[in-house]
């Protein structure tokens, strides 16, 4: 891990100077100083609620982030390296991708029930059209040298495809990845919002319910936290690693 610069490590400090600055002269319970979201944050702890509604949020974004991610790969090769395909399907990539996140979410739970079953489809079915995008453009860049290289020297089609196809789709992966993990904890709180009783989602519709600020900005900065984690322990370093071919 690079180490820290000094604007790094000074920008979250001014930001929540100007925070605390701010709640101070509004002097509102709209807008809570940090101290009082810390204190929040700590009861949440202790009474165990967030741990528990944190970890029901974090096992949906899992599951939905490997089946977004493994069908949409699949579906993203096939279609950069079948043209008739690609032009076939083109225009149901296009509707997918411009249909309203709200709009599927709605239709699953009516179409299938207020099940967790619905929630994971509903934020599926909205992430696999964006990894669709960014394989295909990846499976279309394939060095055609080295695909026929592979076929000369009569790889395998596994082989073929650890050896020769993985390497040059990884970086496409990790943006995808990268991309991906902000946009579907976004639509999982709105899935949990409209449709389960816990969950990150439901807890902030709770407070939002009962004009708690406080609570609403504990829960953001535990969730807030928790990604940041991922993104400097997984994705950060798989990112370093997709683009050292280039050094």
């Amino acid at each position: 891990m690079p180490p820290l610069s000094l604007q790094t490590l000074a920008s979250p400090l001014v930001f929540l100077a100007l925070w605390h600055t701010l709640a101070t002269a509004l002097d509102s319970p709209a807008l809570p100083a940090p101290p009082a979201v810390l204190e929040a944050l700590g009861e949440e702890l202790r009474s165990g609620r967030l741990p528990y509604h944190l970890g029901i949020t974090l096992l949906r974004l899992t599951a939905s982030f490997l089946l977004a991610m493994s069908l949409g790969t699949g579906i993203g090769i096939l279609l950069g390296r079948h043209a008739k395909l690609d032009r076939f399907f083109d225009s149901w990539l296009v509707v997918f991708l411009n249909t309203p996140a709200l709009v599927t979410i709605i239709l699953c739970y009516v179409w299938f029930g207020l099940e967790e079953s619905a929630a994971i489809a509903a934020v599926v079915i909205n992430k696999i059209p964006n990894v669709v995008v960014t394989v295909r453009e990846g499976a279309r860049a394939l060095d055609r040298d080295l695909l026929e290289m592979a076929r000369v020297y009569r790889f395998g089609r596994i082989k073929t495809l650890r050896h020769v196809i993985w390497p040059q789709l990884f970086p496409f992966l990790i943006g995808a990845a990268r991309t991906g993990l902000a946009l579907i904890w976004k639509i999982i709180l709105v899935v949990e919002l409209l449709g389960r009783s816990n969950g990150m989602g439901y807890q902030l519709h709770l407070y939002f319910q009962m004009f708690n600020v406080a609570g609403i900005l504990a829960y953001t900065v535990a969730f807030v936290a928790v990604i940041q984690c991922i993104e400097w322990l997984a994705l950060k370093p798989l990112d370093r690693r997709a683009r050292s071919w280039r050094r």
